[in-house]
């Protein structure tokens, strides 16, 4: 997190050394946590496997706006930021029991949900099947994956027809590189909103275990 903000703070016109071990890229982040490529799932891949259809634009970031605006952190993100950043998100309708994300995949891309409703499970180590949540418009998944480069957490399945605002690894060290301040908002607002739901899941989880 310290490279990320570093380069945050750096110039527009800041590159990649090649000779430092850690890169501080999204895009590049699983190759130095020793991740092989192929076992990536790109949001191009799953919009291919769960038949998303695109969202004009004009549609998606209306409706990311607004739900942001309510959200009592994102809300620090004006309608300016917003409209800025929509640039780098690409906006989808997906159909009803499609799995966006897989638990125990790695991805590289986060979802924002604009509307409809999505399942969050778990399966436990000891095979049960537990419902962490059911998402409402303007909740966030997926995150995690794009800020650590680790191994999804939970599967995330639609319940109903939804439209959602993707981020992928590219989207977001395209916006490092543009405008690196928005960048740094977005990511410093995602990590505040992460550690709140990690506290609750965890929780939950200990609730479920006595």
């Amino acid at each position: 997190m310290k490279g990320i903000l570093g380069l945050l703070r750096g110039s527009r016109s800041a590159k990649p050394n090649p000779e430092h071990g850690d890169s501080v890229f999204f895009s590049t982040a699983f190759a130095n946590q020793g991740v092989d490529s192929s076992m990536l799932v790109p949001w191009e891949a799953r919009a291919v496997e769960v038949g998303a259809k695109r969202l004009p634009t004009s549609r998606g970031g209306k409706l990311l706006q607004a739900l942001w605006a309510k959200d009592k952190y994102m809300a620090h993100l004006d309608n300016d930021a917003v409209h800025r950043m929509e640039q780098f998100f690409e906006f989808a309708h997906i159909p009803p029991n499609r799995d966006v994300i897989r638990q125990d995949e790695y991805g590289n891309f986060m979802v924002v949900l604009l509307t409809g409703t999505i399942a969050v499970d778990r399966l436990q180590p000891w095979g049960e099947q537990l419902r962490l949540a059911e998402t409402r418009p303007g909740d966030i998944l997926g995150e995690m994956s794009l800020l650590d480069s680790g191994i999804r957490f939970s599967a995330c399945t639609t319940l109903t027809d939804c439209e959602i605002a993707v981020l992928s690894a590219d989207g977001m060290d395209e916006m490092m590189m543009k405008d690196p301040q928005l960048a740094a908002s977005l990511v410093a607002l995602l990590a505040r909103k992460l550690s709140l739901r990690l506290r609750a899941v965890s929780a939950r989880l200990s609730e479920n275990q006595k």
